[in-house]
C-alpha cells in the first residue's frame, strides 16, 4: 500500500514538471528593418502583448535609434546598422519594415533568401519592377509577405465586404468612392525623418497619389475579389509647392473595371483627416464613415439605416501585428485578395503605376494584364 502511494506520487510530481516545463507558445523572434516610418510606434508602442520578442532594430541613423530607445524602453544593444549582419546574428523569424517604400524590396531580398516572414507598411512596393521583384522572392523562398493598411483592421471594412459578397445587401456593385487624406504630413506634425522620404518621388513614389491613393486601390480589389480594372485616369495637383516640391499634394484616380467604377480621393489638403468609403450597387449603398460607423440602405428598407460596428460584432484583427502572428504560427489562413495579401497589393502597385502614367501624360491608361 505504501509503495502504492509512493508510485502515485511519482507519476503526479512527474506530470507537474512536465506541465511546468511546457511552455506556452514562445513568441515569434521579431526584428524592426528601418524606423524612420512614422508609424513606428504601432510596433514599439505595443503594450502587454506576449506574441513577439524584438530581437533586433535595423537603423543607419544612430541618433534616430538610440532616440527610439529611450523613448520605447528598448535596449540599445538591439540597434544594428547593416541589415544583413543583424539578421544572421540575432536570426528573427519576421521583420517588420518602417523605412521608406523604395527600402521595401531591399529588405525582402535581404530576408526572403534568410526564411523569414515580412511585413511592410503600406504600399507594397514604390513600382512594378520591384512589387513584382518581391513576389518572385516570397514565393521562391516560401515566406509570408504582408501588406498592412490601418483601414484592413477596420470592422466596418469587414463588414462592408460581408454585406456585398455574401448577402448581397446592395446587388451589383457599380460604384465606389473613397476618400483618404488629411492636411498635410508636415502640417500633421510629421518629423524630419519621415518628411524626408515621404515628400521624395523615389523614395515614397510620388506624394498622396502613392500615400494615400493605394488605400482606395486596396479596398476596392479586395472588393472586387481581384478583377483587374479595365483602365485608369488620374489628375494630380500641387496646391502646396512651397511645403511639397516634389510631389504631388492632390490626386483623384477613376478606375474603370468592365461593370462598375471607382473614384479614390487622395489628400494632403483637407481641412480634417478622414478615411471613408462608399459603395453603390443596383439596389442599396453602403457608406462606411469610419473604422466603426456605417450607414446603409437597399431596396426593401424605406428609410437609411445607421449602425456601429466592433469587432465584437464580426471577426476582424484590429491589431496587424496579431494578423501577423496568427498567419505565420498557421492559426490564420490568408484568403485570396484581402488586404493584407500580395495577390492584392501587387495590383494596387500596378493600379498607382497606371495613376501615376495617366497623370504625368494627361490621357486615360489602358490596363494590361
Amino acid at each position: 500500500m505504501k509503495r502504492t502511494i509512493l508510485l502515485y506520487a511519482l507519476i503526479i510530481t512527474t506530470l507537474t514538471n512536465i506541465n511546468a516545463q511546457t511552455p506556452e507558445k514562445k513568441p515569434i523572434r521579431l526584428a524592426i528593418a528601418g524606423t524612420t516610418h512614422g508609424h513606428t510606434s504601432f510596433i514599439l508602442g505595443r503594450k502587454e502583448k506576449t506574441d513577439f520578442q524584438l530581437v533586433g532594430v535595423f537603423e543607419t541613423n544612430t541618433e534616430l535609434a538610440k532616440n527610439l530607445a529611450k523613448k520605447f524602453g528598448f535596449d540599445t544593444k538591439l540597434i544594428h546598422n547593416n541589415l544583413e549582419k543583424m539578421l544572421d546574428i540575432v536570426k528573427p523569424e519576421a521583420v517588420v519594415a518602417f523605412g521608406s517604400i523604395f527600402e521595401h524590396m531591399a529588405v525582402v531580398e535581404a530576408c526572403a533568401p534568410r526564411g523569414i516572414h515580412v511585413m511592410v507598411e503600406k504600399p507594397l512596393a514604390t513600382n512594378v519592377e520591384h512589387a513584382q521583384r518581391m513576389v518572385e522572392l516570397a514565393e521562391k523562398y516560401h515566406i509570408h509577405l504582408l501588406t498592412n493598411y490601418e483601414t484592413s483592421w477596420y470592422p466596418t471594412t469587414a463588414k462592408s465586404f460581408q454585406l456585398v459578397n455574401d448577402s448581397n445587401f446592395i446587388g451589383n456593385i457599380k460604384k465606389a468612392v473613397i476618400h483618404d487624406g488629411h492636411q498635410g504630413p508636415k502640417e500633421i506634425g510629421c518629423d524630419e525623418f519621415f518628411l524626408d522620404w515621404l515628400t521624395d518621388p523615389v523614395q515614397n513614389g510620388g506624394g498622396a497619389l502613392v500615400d494615400f491613393g493605394c488605400y482606395g486601390a486596396n479596398l476596392m480589389t479586395y472588393i472586387q475579389k481581384g478583377q483587374e480594372p479595365v483602365s485608369v485616369t488620374a489628375v494630380t495637383r500641387n496646391f502646396k509647392p512651397e511645403i511639397y516640391p516634389k510631389v504631388d499634394d492632390e490626386a483623384t484616380i477613376i478606375v474603370n473595371y468592365p461593370e462598375s467604377q471607382c473614384i479614390i480621393q487622395a489628400s494632403w489638403n483637407w481641412p480634417f483627416g478622414r478615411k471613408d468609403m462608399e459603395l453603390y450597387g443596383d439596389s442599396g449603398y453602403i457608406i462606411a464613415a469610419d473604422s466603426k460607423n456605417m450607414r446603409l440602405r437597399n431596396n426593401t428598407m424605406k428609410t437609411e439605416k445607421a449602425m456601429q460596428v466592433t469587432s465584437k460584432d464580426i471577426a476582424v484583427y484590429e491589431d496587424p501585428f496579431s494578423y501577423f502572428f496568427g498567419v505565420i504560427s498557421g492559426k490564420v489562413k490568408m484568403t485570396k485578395y484581402n488586404p493584407y495579401s500580395l495577390e492584392n497589393n501587387i495590383l494596387v502597385v500596378k493600379i498607382l503605376d497606371a495613376a501615376r502614367e495617366s497623370a504625368r501624360t494627361g490621357k486615360t491608361v489602358g490596363f494590361d494584364k
